[in-house]
């Protein structure tokens, strides 16, 4: 990673998992680099020495960096308006829009007893 990236979820031991920044909005800055071993600044302002071959989590910062990646943005079904999903519609925090759902056909699709 070059310099200056910001980075979370940072390993302190090999195999057990981030330990330092790992809390959603804590982020550590990437300082320097030397041979075996990285430098690290804590949002504590504190100075901390790992080694390179601990694994850490590259913030990506917005999301079109994402979207170059290929992961696609996710939306809920309650959100959409009313064509465009089942669950749509609906005014303010509707849970669901429709009364029932519909298929393609725009025919019910809860079956009725006889």
């Amino acid at each position: 990673m070059p310099l200056g990236t910001t980075i979370h979820n940072i390993e302190i031991t090999l195999g057990r998992g981030g330990q330092l920044a790992i809390v959603v909005g804590v982020v550590a800055k990437l300082i320097a680099k030397e041979r075996k071993s990285a430098t690290l600044k804590l949002p504590s302002r504190e100075v901390h020495l790992i080694f390179k071959n601990y694994s850490a989590t590259k913030i990506l910062g917005r999301v079109r960096s994402k979207c170059w990646l290929g992961k696609r943005p996710k939306v809920r079904g309650v959100v959409v308006n009313h064509v465009d999903h089942p669950h749509g519609g609906g005014e303010g925090r509707a849970l669901i829009g429709r009364k029932r759902t519909r298929n393609p056909l725009r025919s019910s699709c809860i079956w009725k007893k006889k």
